[in-house]
Order: structure tokens, then sequence, then C-alpha cells
């Protein structure tokens, strides 16, 4: 993967992330702040916990750091896939928010 490529891609999780933010505080009470800065996103919760996402550009990862722990995720060609094992990044952040939010989100 270039770094262009890889720019493109996540961008577009970024993105996403951003518009599903907007989804669920529309149909939920989860009240998410998200806040972006260049290459990273910030997840506010009501309870002041945040989930923290933002591009590692050298690595072509991006990393979470949500209370559960920090991931990193590499682009497979088609998915983010957590280097360790822990699965489908968008289903992660779905569990990781849900655990901190106190209630079922979905951010796929």
């Amino acid at each position: 993967m270039t770094d262009l490529e890889y720019l493109e891609a996540a961008e577009q999780v970024l993105r996403r992330i951003e518009a599903a933010c907007d989804r669920i505080n529309d149909s939920t009470d989860a009240d998410i702040d998200n806040q972006r800065v260049g290459g990273m996103i910030t997840l506010v919760f009501p309870n002041a916990s945040q989930i923290v996402i933002n591009l590692q550009k050298p690595l072509h990862e991006i990393w979470m750091a949500a209370r559960e722990g920090g991931f990193h995720y590499k682009f497979d060609g088609s998915q983010w896939l957590d280097t360790k094992g822990n699965g489908e990044f968008f289903a992660h952040l779905s569990r990781c928010a849900s655990a901190q939010a106190g209630m079922a989100l979905e951010f796929s």
C-alpha cells in the first residue's frame, strides 16, 4: 500500500466515524461529543470516558485507545483488522463504545 492509498483509506474511516456519531446522536440518547483535529478523533461520552482514534501514517495503521486498552489496525485490502486478533475495527469500536456509553451502539 502506498502512502496515498493509506491516507485515502484511513480518511474514509475517520469520515465514517464522524457520520456514525451524527447518526447515533440523532437516533439515541448516547450524546457522544466527537472532536476531530487532523488525523485524530476523540469521542467523549457523558460519563467523561473517551475513545481516541488516530492515524499512524509512518506505520500505515489506525490506533484506538479505549477504556478496554490500546489497539492497532492494519488494512488488509478490504477492512481494518487488529494486529493482535481482536477483529475488525468498526465491530471493535462498536463494542468499546457500547461498553463506555452503557448502551448498544453501532458504528458500522
